[in-house]
């Protein structure tokens, strides 16, 4: 049921409200971004780990005598490792996002700290007469976040 209500929550809509109600902090990013991007790495374990469950490799496992301790260690977790490192790549970028998202609108990053969010927000002033001031994160920004998510496709090619 908490994954169920997890998912059916808009995960922005979540840190926006949370974060006006709390105060924009690096602290209050960190919490809103592991309480609000764990269910998709639940799920994808979930999921495979159902369908490794039926493999061939693992009814030879229980026949050969393994404990389930072993079977989980030995078979399971080796295979789960990469759709994880897949659902975290991608994770990871859908994070660095929200924490501009949350930056750009205050919410987030306070203005000493460093953050891409915030330098848009506060070259938004100049974009007329200088816009390479806001130009300049927003395109590093894009693809970073194209280069982890490429990293994430070519992981997911190689597993």
């Amino acid at each position: 049921y908490i994954l169920t209500v997890r998912l059916s929550m808009p995960i922005i809509l979540v840190a926006l409200a949370t974060a006006s109600l709390v105060g924009g902090s690096v602290k209050v990013v960190i919490l809103l971004l592991g309480l609000l991007l764990w269910d998709r790495f639940l799920i994808v374990s979930r999921s495979v780990t159902r369908q490794l469950r039926e493999a061939e490799f693992i009814a030879a496992a229980k026949t050969l005598g393994a404990s389930s301790m072993f079977i989980m260690l030995r078979e399971i977790l080796p295979n789960l490792l990469g759709p994880l490192t897949v659902v975290a790549t991608l994770e990871i970028a859908h994070a660095i996002l929200l924490e501009a998202t949350l930056s750009f609108l205050g919410l987030g990053v306070q203005p000493p700290m460093p953050s891409w969010g915030l330098m848009v927000a506060e070259g938004k002033a100049y974009m007329f007469f200088q816009p390479w001031v806001i130009l300049i994160p927003g395109v590093v920004l894009a693809i970073l976040v194209l280069g982890i998510n490429l990293v994430g496709d070519g992981l997911r090619d190689v597993t």
